[in-house]
């Protein structure tokens, strides 16, 4: 217990020291300030601009913004789903691996990364050939996480911009985003991963003789570049059906500890970053701290979980931690534990433990991480817009409860931005909901699910929150792969990513036009302990009771089972 204690302080120290300087880079890159990088990087951004004809200096209006965004991610998924469909004939591909065969597959994958879900119902290794691997999963990989930053980054203009109609170049945030922070990252992490022994290579697949003398199936393949990019852009699709307990993909303690930390990195940074823009660092460390304890309070209900075990096993005369099933036992449960509380906290959905197989509270804490919108650190870029959304829904409750004008950071919170903050809490929550309700009633839906009872509830439930919360880590009971599942869940991807964008940038839109007002008597303060508080009961009321029946019906109702 006291070597997980200190996994976990060392995990935060680590975070934060490194997450301190990358907020002070981002804002330096985001306002077009010079960097060491600029040397190498510069030229590459011209030609970039000039092949595509991007006007870096104009500055678009949030519908301009919004639509160049749609429409280069519906780029990007078409071309996903081509490659899936013609692999078969395209080139590495050594193992001669034919084309994805189900069009409603290729289709949910398609929409997977390009929304930063990375839901795969299928086993990557065995489907999908080096070319799309890297052409189709890697690249989206980068390009739905510059999404999720360019998105935060015009949510922060629109908050500092006063009495002007645009929020940024959506172009020049991608271009930067890629170029400036996710290639560097991602190049200097894969190099250290594949130090520590994870594998990146284009070779065919090697068979190998085991001790027992049986063959064995090694897979090979650009392994470290892809889950150097999966982990920082918070993505999670896993190069193999194991994902992050595949010793290929995480061999060490220190591959483990590494990709926990890159989970976090970037969101984290970003919350220092919008501290520093907006000139005043107690806003973020406001939201920064209530973030962070919302993390440690749902570690602790995981990892408690996880320690008691299954009660039922008391019979049998077995005592202390029982919950072993599923889990490595290179990384232990605190390690299992961690992981699964990073996961879900972010809309990464990389997993090295099976979370079919945490206890149903366990379960139930990164379940309900996704549930409240992945706001506790959150992913990249999403984590914090999310996030910014109760923080205007928390200023206006809190305005009108006690008589003040709700206000942040000047800007006056009305109608308009209230509504399109709602919609933004609303619509992954009605996708949870509704496209539970539609499984659960309909027999196409149930006949995907393994367990019955509780736990078979808690699988479907656990489905959507993971693709309408752009997750894509799963409870493996459920097989999604059929017409239905594979449909129905893309649409709730679709719905849980452009649901939640658009009415953010109508919100920056909105605050950008604003004049912002003296700070007054009458104004309540947003940087304080206290408001953080406010903020958390705000996050647990309006996204935690939403969900309480479903929750009932689910890992509650199995809980209570086991007792």
């Amino acid at each position: 217990m006291w070597y997980d204690l200190i996994l976990v302080s060392l995990f935060l120290v680590v975070l934060l020291t490194l997450a301190w300087p990358l907020g002070h880079y981002l804002v330096r890159v985001f306002q077009q300030e010079a960097t060491l990088l600029d040397r190498v990087l510069l030229p590459v951004e011209k030609i970039i601009y000039q092949a595509s004809g991007i006007q870096p200096q104009e500055d678009m209006t949030w519908q301009r913004y919004a639509g160049s965004l749609v429409g280069f991610n519906l780029l990007g998924c078409a071309v996903v789903f081509a490659l899936q469909l013609l692999q078969g004939s395209l080139p590495l591909n050594p193992q001669g691996l034919s084309g994805v065969e189900s069009w409603p597959l290729a289709f949910n994958t398609a929409v997977s990364f390009m929304t930063n879900t990375n839901w795969q119902a299928y086993s990557g290794e065995s489907t999908l050939s080096y070319l799309t691997q890297m052409l189709a999963l890697t690249v989206q990989n980068f390009l739905s996480a510059a999404t999720g930053l360019a998105v935060a980054v015009a949510l922060i203009r629109g908050l500092q911009r006063q009495e002007e109609k645009g929020i940024g170049n959506f172009w020049v945030d991608v271009t930067r985003s890629v170029l400036w922070v996710l290639l560097p990252l991602s190049f200097v992490l894969a190099l250290v991963l594949v130090q520590q022994g994870v594998i990146q290579n284009l070779a065919a697949y090697v068979q190998a003789v085991t001790l027992e003398g049986a063959e064995q199936i090694l897979p090979m393949g650009p392994v470290a570049s892809q889950e150097a990019i999966k982990l920082l852009g918070t993505n999670g699709g896993g190069f193999f059906n194991a994902n992050s307990a595949h010793p290929f993909e995480n061999p060490t303690a220190i591959t483990n500890f590494l990709e926990m930390v890159a989970i976090f990195l970037l969101p984290t940074s970003l919350v220092f970053c919008y501290g520093f823009w907006c000139g005043n660092v107690r806003q973020g460390y406001a939201i920064l701290g209530a973030m962070l304890t919302l993390f440690v309070l749902f570690f602790s209900v995981l990892y408690a979980s996880e320690q008691a075990g299954n009660p039922s096993l008391a019979a049998w005369g077995l005592s202390g931690p029982t919950a072993m099933e599923g889990k490595e036992v290179r990384f232990g449960l605190g390690g299992s534990s961690l992981f699964a509380t990073i996961t879900t906290a972010a809309s990464c959905g990389a997993v090295n433990a099976m979370h079919d197989s945490l206890t149903p509270l366990g379960g139930m804490a990164a379940l309900l991480q996704m549930l409240i919108g992945e706001v506790v650190i959150g992913g990249v870029g999403a984590g914090f817009y999310g996030m910014l959304c109760f923080v205007l829904l928390t200023v206006f409750i809190v305005g009108l409860m006690v008589g003040r004008t709700p206000e942040y950071l000047g800007k006056k919170i009305e109608a308009y931005e209230m509504k399109m903050v709602v919609l933004a809490v609303l619509i992954p929550a009605l996708t949870v909901l509704f496209g539970t309700m539609t499984a659960v009633l309909t027999q196409v839906g149930v006949a995907g699910v393994l367990n019955e009872g509780p736990h078979g509830f808690s699988e479907i439930l656990y489905a959507f929150a993971s693709a309408a919360g752009n997750n894509g880590s799963a409870f493996a009971g459920l097989s999604a792969d059929s017409l239905f599942y594979n449909v129905i869940l893309a649409t709730a991807m679709l719905l849980g990513r452009f649901g939640v964008i658009l009415p953010i940038l109508a919100v920056a839109g909105s605050l950008a036009r604003k004049k912002a007002v003296p700070v007054s008597a009458g104004t309540f303060t947003t940087d304080q302990p206290l408001f953080s508080l406010l903020l958390m009961g705000v996050i647990l009321i309006v996204g935690a009771l939403t969900f309480l029946p479903a929750l009932v019906l689910g890992p509650v109702v199995e809980q209570m089972l086991l007792w």
